[in-house]
Formats: C-alpha cells, sequence, structure tokens
C-alpha cells in the first residue's frame, strides 16, 4: 500500500530547534520524529512512502534514502527548483504536492494513506480504512477530541450522525469554536480525490482543499479512533513528548541503548564512573558520551550522543542535544539545550553564542582557548552557583 508523508514545512513554531534542521528530523531521545512514523506505516502495510519536502531537504534525503534499512521503500517529491546550482524551495500546500505527485508519475492507484510529518502517532490504520471503504468515500480523516480550551491551535471539525463531514473551522477563538473534535492529521484518499486539486499551484490542504471537496457534495468522511496521538507543533508539546516517552507513556517507542540501572539506559563507548555520578531516572545517555564525576542527572532527561558534562554540573529534567558540552559551573533546569541554543519547555529561548553564555554550555567539538584571564574567571564561576535562565 502506499502513502505520503508531509515533511516541506519550515517548522517555524519550533525554533530554535529547527533553525538547522527540518522538523520531522527532530529527535525524540534518539529517533528522529519522521522515522516513527515510517515505522507505523510500515507496521499496517505500507511499504511504498513517498516524503514531501522543501525546508532542508538534503538531510531527510540522506537519512533515509531508499528505505530499505527500514523496511520500507522511499521516495521523494522536492517541492522546489534548482538555479544556478541552488535549491530553491517553492512549497505548494500539503494538497498542492499531493497533485505534484500524481502529475509527475501517476503514482497513486488506489486508496492511500497521508500523514502530516509533525505528531507523533500510534493508530490503527485498518480501522479507519474499513470505514472508508464502507462508506464509499473520496476522503476521510482521523478525528480527535481535545480540550475546549485548546481549540485554537488546530482545525475544527463539524460531523454529521454518520460520520459525513459537515463543516470546517480552522483554529478558531475558544468562544467561537463549534465544538471541540479536531483533524488529527492522518487522512485516506482515492486517486479521484485529488482531481478537485489544481496542478502546478500552491493549494492547502484544510483551507482550499477541504472546503472544495465540501462544496462539490463529494463523500467526506471523519472518524475517532482511539489511538496514541501528540501534535509536535510547539516546543511545550516536543517537551511533553518526550517525558512521556521516558516515564514509559508511549508504549510503542522502546528506549534505545542498554539498561544500566533502573530506568537509566546509555548507548556505547560511555565514559562513566556510576558510582561517582548521582543518575536518578529516568534517564537517557548517548553513545561516545563522556560523563565526569560530581556530575548529578535527574530524570526524566536525555543526554545526546557525543557530549561531555563536567564535574560539578546539575542537569535535571532537561533534553541535552548531540555534542553539547556542559560546564561544571552549570545548574540546567527544565531546559532543552545544545551547543548553540538554550529553550525552556515554554518556548523561551537563549541564544548561547550572542548572550556570553558559551562558558557555560557550548559545543563539545570547539577547542578552548582560554587566555589567563578569562582562566581565573572559570576559576572564580567553579566557585559559585550559576543556573541558565
Amino acid at each position: 500500500m502506499k502513502a505520503v508523508i508531509l515533511a516541506a514545512g519550515e517548522g517555524t513554531r519550533l525554533r530554535p530547534l529547527t533553525e538547522t534542521m527540518p522538523k520531522p528530523m527532530v529527535p525524540l531521545i534518539d529517533r528522529p520524529l519522521l522515522e516513527l512514523l515510517v515505522d507505523v506505516l510500515r507496521r499496517q502495510g505500507f511499504d511504498e512512502i513517498i516524503i514531501a519536502t522543501a525546508y532542508l531537504a538534503p538531510q531527510i534525503e540522506n537519512y533515509f534514502r531508499d528505505g530499505f534499512h527500514l523496511g520500507v521503500h522511499i521516495a521523494y517529491s522536492f517541492e522546489g527548483y534548482h538555479l544556478d546550482g541552488r535549491a530553491i524551495r517553492e512549497p505548494l500546500g500539503a494538497a498542492g504536492g499531493l497533485k505534484k505527485i500524481q502529475d509527475t508519475s501517476g503514482f497513486f492507484d488506489d486508496t492511500f494513506a497521508v500523514f502530516c510529518g509533525d505528531m507523533l502517532i500510534d493508530v490503527d490504520l485498518g480501522r479507519l480504512l474499513e470505514f472508508h471503504r464502507a462508506k464509499s468515500a473520496v476522503a476521510t480523516m482521523l478525528l480527535r477530541d481535545v480540550p475546549r480550551g485548546d481549540v485554537s491551535k488546530y482545525g475544527l471539525v463539524e460531523i454529521a450522525e454518520d460520520g459525513r463531514i459537515r463543516t470546517f473551522q480552522e483554529k478558531p477563538a475558544v468562544e467561537d469554536a463549534v465544538g471541540s473534535t479536531i483533524n488529527a492529521g492522518v487522512y485516506l484518499f482515492e486517486p479521484r480525490a485529488l482531481e478537485w486539486i489544481p496542478s502546478n499551484r500552491p493549494f492547502d490542504i484544510a483551507i482550499d482543499f477541504f472546503p472544495a471537496l465540501l462544496r462539490a457534495g463529494a463523500p467526506f468522511y471523519g472518524l475517532a479512533v482511539p489511538c496514541t496521538w501528540i501534535d509536535i507543533g510547539r516546543i511545550s508539546d516536543y517537551w511533553r513528548a518526550t517525558q512521556m516517552i521516558l516515564n514509559g507513556e508511549v508504549n510503542f517507542i522502546q528506549m534505545p541503548g542498554k539498561l544500566v540501572a533502573p530506568n537509566v539506559w546509555t548507548g556505547i563507548n560511555l565514559a562513566m564512573d556510576a558510582a561517582k555520578v548521582d543518575i536518578r531516572g529516568p534517564v537517557s545517555i548517548g553513545s561516545s558520551t563522556k560523563i565526569e564525576n560530581g556530575v548529578t542527572i535527574i530524570g526524566p532527561t536525555v543526554i545526546g550522543r557525543n557530549s561531555v558534562i563536567e564535574t560539578g554540573a546539575r542537569i535535571d529534567s532537561c533534553i541535552v542535544g548531540d555534542y553539547t558540552r556542559i560546564s561544571g559551573f552549570a545548574d540546567l533546569r527544565h531546559k532543552i539545550i545544545s551547543g548553540q541554543f538554550c529553550v525552556d519547555q515554554h518556548g523561551r529561548s537563549v541564544d548561547l553564542a550572542h548572550s556570553g553564555y558559551t562558558f557555560l554550555v557550548d559545543d563539545a567539538r570547539e577547542r578552548r582557548r582560554w587566555d589567563a584571564d578569562q582562566e581565573a574567571l572559570m576559576n572564580f564561576l567553579r566557585a559559585e552557583v550559576l543556573t541558565l535562565g
């Protein structure tokens, strides 16, 4: 069976994480979100997958290649063109991207699935497919109920008793919302649904395509299916998803590495004397990382690969990126941090280099070149308790 994962967006609401990587490549523990979506599709029989790309597309293509190592066949549809050897992004919108694929190759020859590339999900697509076919639908979307206070973040859907979609509200104010049932970003389409999408122009899936189906009176349905579903649209969502995985609340994701102590998982080539480090799980530590004596790590926390945590550092409920050095006088709490940035769980960000905080956190691959005055400052700071806020 065939599927498309929509991965062309810039992910502006996830900045600064997405300044150097596409949103679907943001890691959850040690695997990109996009890989988890591919795995969900593979387990349910979708073995031909096209990933629609634009922003930083080579990162996705170089990681997934042809999909062989993941047990699927993967191809790519780049939304843009090349000019003077440079890739120029020209996003077509989610629906426009689907039309481009069909116009180019006629890829869609039967019912196919479409996943938005910014969610953590585990859903029984078989139930959705059975409903879709029973209704002779041209399009069916997965529905989800959310707390009413959250409706302004999503596209709301109003359905009839038989599941037929009546109306949409795109991110309404709470007081104007017709309900609390939302579009969950998973769709089943028949190839003929693409006839309502114009060629060679941007066309949004929620703002343009779905209203076109409604105006045409096409058989367009929605169904709520029990599932694990976490939107990863904002920093707070990313934070919550990571916490849930570490706490064992997402049962379809296996923790990586070796279990070396209760709720503590590590990769190989780890430099750490466990007897001289205070670790309180759940904690995941990546391979080739160095944890010096006298460090305190309190979970839920992720320490990325090839990182260095120096003597005296305290890390409490943090996500530490790959190749990150944390100095021994740093006290980090509820932060997402790398060698370039520090952001709290609500999205408040600090640019480390421009703010002069590289003495607290920097890239582990950088060689430090401190003069005598800087070394004296470091010795002074080591006698203080510093918290990066």
